[in-house]
């Protein structure tokens, strides 16, 4: 059975692209993406639905802040052919929460 990355309940609880602008670690990661096979991990804040384009931290090589596509993640496909996941049980948290060493001096 193939996973849904995004359900109707994450795109409402999604903020716009640019709502949360200035919030710093304060902003909230709604969504979390991974690799099952690999050490990436994506945390959307932000969703545009008509571009599929996110907002959010993305912890690959380092933890930095940038845009990514569903489509991207839709289409990848890693080690044994396994897709990225959404992680069903992830709760809502604020980026602060996920990367301290980024937004605590």
């Amino acid at each position: 059975m193939k996973m849904m990355l995004l359900t109707k309940k994450n795109i409402k609880d999604l903020p716009a692209i640019g709502s949360t602008d200035g919030q710093g670690g304060d902003a909230v990661a709604v969504v979390k993406f991974f690799d099952p096979t690999g050490s990436w991990t994506w945390y959307a804040t932000e969703y545009d639905a008509a571009t599929g384009e996110f907002f959010g931290l993305v912890d690959g090589h380092e933890k930095e802040l940038g845009y990514f596509q569903l489509e991207e993640l839709a289409s990848f496909r890693g080690r044994f052919g396994l897709g990225i996941e959404r992680d069903r049980y992830f709760t809502p948290k604020p980026l602060r929460e996920i990367a301290p060493e980024k937004y605590d001096s």
